[in-house]
Order: structure tokens, then sequence, then C-alpha cells
């Protein structure tokens, strides 16, 4: 009895004393301006479902399950025959075709271009840490081996 006792408070102090781990992606969804994403208008696309090609036989050669976006005001074209289902395409599709006309529109402020920017700093921060960390190491060596740390290289 006294160990299911301390079983039960135990399982009861974990629970509480435990925080969430924080999400990493979640820190650089702040940082990103999804203000200026254009919204897609029902009247201002023409879609047709045309049958696709490729791998799948008579999966793919039965049914129209392609999918071809048209913006009218500019002309831009999307096609999508990522998976056999129309609606997953169907909603692919309209995600691509988001992302063009924000590249379009908003050019160097586009969440495209917004990520882009946030991966170069990260690639360029990890450079620099990797680049400080081998000059603390060559002098390390010079530090305790003198001029023999030509030797170890």
């Amino acid at each position: 009895m006294h160990s299911l006792l301390r079983l039960i408070g135990f399982r009861s102090v974990v629970q509480f004393t435990c925080p969430p781990t924080p999400l990493p992606w979640r820190t650089f969804s702040k940082t990103i301006d999804h203000s200026r994403v254009p919204v897609l208008r029902e009247e201002e696309l023409e879609e047709t479902f045309v049958r696709g090609s490729g791998p799948g036989g008579q999966a793919v050669a039965k049914t129209n399950n392609k999918v071809v976006l048209t913006h009218k005001p500019t002309g831009i074209v999307v096609q999508c025959h990522a998976t056999r289902s129309l609606f997953e395409n169907r909603r692919e599709a309209r995600k691509m075709l988001i992302g063009k006309l924000d590249q379009l529109y908003n050019g160097d402020q586009s969440v495209e271009a917004q990520l882009q920017r946030i991966e170069t700093k990260k690639q360029t921060e990890t450079a620099r840490r990797k680049q400080k960390l081998q000059a603390k190491k060559k002098a390390w060596k010079e530090r305790e081996f003198g001029d023999d740390s030509e030797k170890f290289k």
C-alpha cells in the first residue's frame, strides 16, 4: 500500500513539473509577415480537370484528377498532379497559385522571400560559429604544442 501511494505522488509531481518544450518553428513564424498574402476569389479562377499522365496505370488513365488552375487577371497557370486525389490536388494547386501571386505582387516581401532570408541568416550564423570554433582549436593547438602543431594536422 505504501509503495502505491509513493507511485501516485511521483506521477503527479512529474505531470506538473515538466513544462512542454517549445516547438522550434513557432519562433520563426512570428517573424514572417503574412498580412500581404493575396486572397483568391473564386470568380477570378478558371479551374479545369484533365487526365494526368505518368505511372499509375488505369488509376491515372481513367480519372480526371489533374487540376489546371488559371488566374484570369494575371494569366498565371498552375498545374497539379501530385496525388491521385482530386481534392488534394485542388488544395495544392491553390497553395501554389497563392505562392506565385504573392511572389508577383509582393516580390521581396513575399512569404517565400522572407523564408529564404531566414534560411540564409541561419546558414551564415552556422558558418560563423564553425569558423570561430576552428580558430579556437587552432589557437589551443598553438598554445599547447607550440611549433609542433604542424605534426597534428
